[in-house]
């Protein structure tokens, strides 16, 4: 790894906000899902959650995300599974939804640990969801449709919740919030990518990383990543 691919991973580390997330609940378009996940990597969000209308749709997503994306996919079983685990961190549960008690997206204060929870394409978000959601918010339109594409609305509302964060100096931290480890997975795993997958297919645990962006690992993992064959 090169300094200055180092020195973008470590700034892009300082600006991930641990405390920002969505949910996505039965999205089965993977085109969508895709653009979710890459627009939650470009407002800095470090892990997003999901429960997968089939465990094809789980299968797919690991293939597509993995190693190649910098955002974490956590699954859940169902909904109510989500949303607590959510709640026990603190957040606010958003559920993106037309109702007569939903408020306008750009009302919500954003620099709150906060996680939007998307509905699936055709039938949005299900009756038990929004039960546990905290508040629902929507997007204003004038025009004669009434819903946009759930990845369109969740980068309108994941951009709104950026612009309040970095007048708040949310974005302005010189030093990761995210844990040591997983620091370090990262940093391996985007700056090593050939090493990391070779380590992953032998079974080898990650070497560790030091200041300089070096990996640091002593002869016997140099050497089992260098034998030919996967680990036994």
């Amino acid at each position: 790894m090169n300094a200055q691919r180092f020195a973008r991973i470590q700034e892009m580390l300082a600006l991930r906000q641990h405390d920002l997330t969505v949910c996505m609940e039965q999205v089965h378009k993977p085109h969508n899902v895709s653009a979710v996940i890459r627009t939650a990597d470009a407002v800095g969000i470090h892990e997003v959650h999901a429960v997968w209308p089939s465990e094809r749709m789980r299968t797919m997503v690991s293939a597509s995300a993995g190693s190649n994306s910098w955002v974490k996919v956590k699954t859940h079983r169902n909904i109510a599974e989500a949303v607590t685990h959510l709640k026990d961190r603190g957040m606010q549960v958003l559920a993106t939804n037309l109702s007569a008690k939903a408020v306008d997206f750009r009302d919500i204060d954003y620099t709150r640990p906060t996680c939007i929870l998307m509905g699936q394409e055709k039938t949005g978000i299900t009756a038990e969801a929004l039960a546990l959601a905290d508040r629902d918010i929507i997007i204003p339109m004038v025009g004669m449709v009434q819903s946009l594409n759930v990845s369109v609305a969740s980068a309108l509302i994941l951009y709104e919740a950026q612009r309040q964060r970095q007048n708040a100096g949310l974005y302005q931290r010189q030093h990761s919030l995210l844990d040591e480890d997983e620091q370090q997975r990262l940093l391996f795993e985007g700056g090593y990518p050939v090493l990391a997958r070779v380590a992953r297919q032998k079974g080898l645990p990650y070497p560790h990383i030091n200041a300089q962006g070096e990996v640091e690992a002593d002869a016997d993992w140099w050497a089992t990543m260098q034998a030919s064959g996967k680990k036994k």
